[in-house]
């Protein structure tokens, strides 16, 4: 498969790494060397499997889906990916903060001690009122931390029908 290389991202190959450098950061994806075999030619690079034939079912499994990630990397260095969250609660005012690695949820349904929800990589977080935006430049990193702060919210023991206080993903309108 070949992946076009836009001239703003510079992208290397060191072993069984390849490095997507960009205007926001970098991002180090590694693969298998027994299943792949990655280079670079001018603005393409070109990923292949593995000819063996007891892998070459994994092997042209494991190209498709590593050529979609270096894509991805090579978005996420020139772009952002983001979620949004909304908090919502009903009787108790929640508060949200970040803390180093740590997403700090206090005062969920009333309860006295707080409940913390790690950040994955290097994602950032930004919370203004009700809203919160999660947002870096490693897709995987994102989805992580968005998931985290999600689980981190459930609440256990009690109706989930009523007592449905969390952070929650806001979709996205088209």
């Amino acid at each position: 498969m070949i992946v076009e290389i836009p001239n703003d991202v510079k992208v290397e190959v060191r072993g069984n790494e390849v490095i997507v450098e960009g205007s926001l950061g970098s991002n180090i994806r590694k693969f298998n060397d027994a299943l792949l075999s990655v280079s670079i030619k001018g603005n393409e690079l070109t990923v292949s499997h593995s000819e063996n034939k007891k892998i070459s079912k994994k092997a042209e499994n494991a190209e498709g889906s590593f050529a979609s990630e270096i894509r991805g990397d090579i978005d996420g260095v020139k772009k952002y990916f983001e979620k949004h969250m909304s908090i919502v609660f009903a009787h108790f005012p929640m508060t949200v903060e970040v803390n180093g690695n740590d997403i700090i949820i206090k005062n969920i349904i009333g309860e006295r001690a707080y409940r913390k929800s790690k950040i994955v990589g290097n994602t950032k977080i930004d919370v203004k009122g009700q809203n919160v935006r999660v947002y870096g430049i490693n897709k995987e990193d994102v989805s992580q931390t968005s998931a985290n702060l999600r689980k981190a919210c459930k609440i256990r023991k009690k109706d989930e029908r009523i007592f449905q206080d969390g952070v929650y993903n806001v979709l996205e309108e088209a």
